[in-house]
């Protein structure tokens, strides 16, 4: 494959107006890297249409492609593929525990994050569009990527051929309590099914948790380990590719030592890596913000919790958790604990502008295809099928023979049927 690497200045805030109409204001950057195939030739490169990524997240910069495989290795037929940075990820103007306090008080910074949302994503990429003299792209949205899609498909449909999602179908509407009661269900059904698969790890469960209760473990950068940090290894539940991996982390737990038995600082720097926000701290902040709409969304998820109690870290049998975000984050990470004030201001934050369009994407004229993943633990089915229902001319795609992590097992092959979808829409 050929790269090329972009840097784009966009305003911070797309929708500021002055006395004169629409003002410019502060920039930040933003990057995306550009992917073609070798077997086109740079003439023959340069007049292929550009399809634009969009990463899951919130908070995940775009992928770094060592090579062209799977989805990408499809798309790369037909398209030159560009690789959004979403602002303030990876190379766009980056935020962080560092970054942030350059802004000002800890209300200046939650200002200052409310710009970061799929919105401006969205008001960034028809800026980038522009820039690269492009016509109407198409886009490919996979998670947080596909809520990203819905939301140009709502605001910027005028700059789009096509779009593709994958398990990133968004609810139009409501508070956030509704998408993480549908999820807290889907993770206690996915457990049982681990479990079931693996019995002998329920124990194994069950033992480090207790010993956790009883016994101070301290993660490699110095952190105690805590039972509610210890469930969010979770997270390899939402994955075909991924969810065995929880049982060869399981395996690996206890060491023998003179103190008698210990966790291991293999398992402690494994997990350290899943419950660290230190890389994406983004996803932390911004991640219920990505449902607010009007309302405040006030910890949903931690509040949904409670309706939930086999999930709490002090039952005897507690269930891991998935991708919820929970206010203890911002007081156990120390990546982000200096943001936790920010983060409380946010949760707080009423009168988020609308993400969607409902009337717009009624009328949509856009060829779209979506796969649906039957047991997705991170977007739920029915939410999904209720939106795609709101979305005219949406083609459906669902499939029980994948997870969340469906493009890591088939990429390949669900971004051609997609794309196929796509393109028989149009003609």
């Amino acid at each position: 494959m050929r790269t090329a690497e972009h840097y784009f200045e966009v305003p911070l805030d797309h929708f500021r107006a002055d006395g004169t109409g629409q003002g410019r204001g502060e920039t930040i950057t933003v990057f995306a890297r550009e992917y073609v195939s070798i077997d086109h030739s740079e003439r023959e490169a340069a007049e292929l249409p550009w399809l634009l990524y969009l990463q899951g997240g919130p908070g995940g910069r775009g992928n770094r492609l060592p090579s062209l495989g799977g989805w990408s290795k499809a798309a790369a037929k037909d398209f030159r593929i560009l690789m959004l940075d979403q602002r303030g990820t990876g190379l766009s103007s980056a935020v962080d525990r560092n970054t942030l306090p350059l802004r000002g008080s800890d209300a200046d910074q939650a200002e200052y994050l409310a710009h970061f949302r799929a919105d401006s994503i969205v008001a960034d990429a028809e800026a980038i569009r522009h820039a690269l003299g492009s016509g109407p792209w198409t886009i490919y949205g996979q998670s947080y990527g596909g809520f990203c899609a819905l939301s140009y498909l709502s605001f910027a449909p005028e700059g789009l051929r096509g779009a593709l999602i994958t398990g990133g179908l968004a609810p139009l509407a409501g508070p956030a309590d509704r998408v993480y009661r549908a999820t807290f269900r889907r993770v206690a059904a996915r457990n049982t099914e681990y479990f079931s698969w693996y019995p002998d790890d329920r124990n194994t469960v069950n033992r480090i948790t207790q010993h956790l209760r009883d016994t101070e473990e301290l993660l490699p950068d110095g952190e105690r380990l805590t039972v509610e940090r210890f469930q969010m290894v979770g997270s390899f539940l939402g994955g075909n590719t991924r969810v065995d991996a929880l049982h060869h982390l399981l395996e690996d737990a206890f060491a023998g030592t003179a103190d008698g038995g210990r966790l291991s600082d293999a398992f402690l720097e494994q997990v350290r890596s899943l419950v660290s926000r230190s890389g994406n701290p983004l996803y932390a902040l911004m991640h219920e913000s990505i449902y607010g709409q009007g309302e405040a969304t006030g910890w949903a998820a931690w509040r949904v919790l409670q309706e939930f109690p086999e999930f709490r870290p002090d039952v005897p049998e507690p269930l891991l958790t998935g991708e919820m975000v929970y206010p203890w984050y911002f007081e156990q990470d120390p990546a982000l604990r200096p943001l936790r004030n920010v983060a409380q201001l946010l949760a707080e934050k009423a009168g988020w502008a609308p993400l969607y369009d409902p009337d717009r994407l009624a009328l949509n004229s856009v060829p779209v295809a979506a796969a649906v993943y039957s047991d997705d633990i991170y977007v739920d089915r029915e939410l999904s099928l209720e939106t795609a229902a709101a979305v005219r001319g949406l083609q459906v795609w669902e499939s029980a023979d994948f997870h969340h992590d469906g493009i890591a097992d088939d990429g390949e092959g669900i971004f051609a049927r997609l794309l196929g979808m796509t393109r028989s829409a149009r003609d």
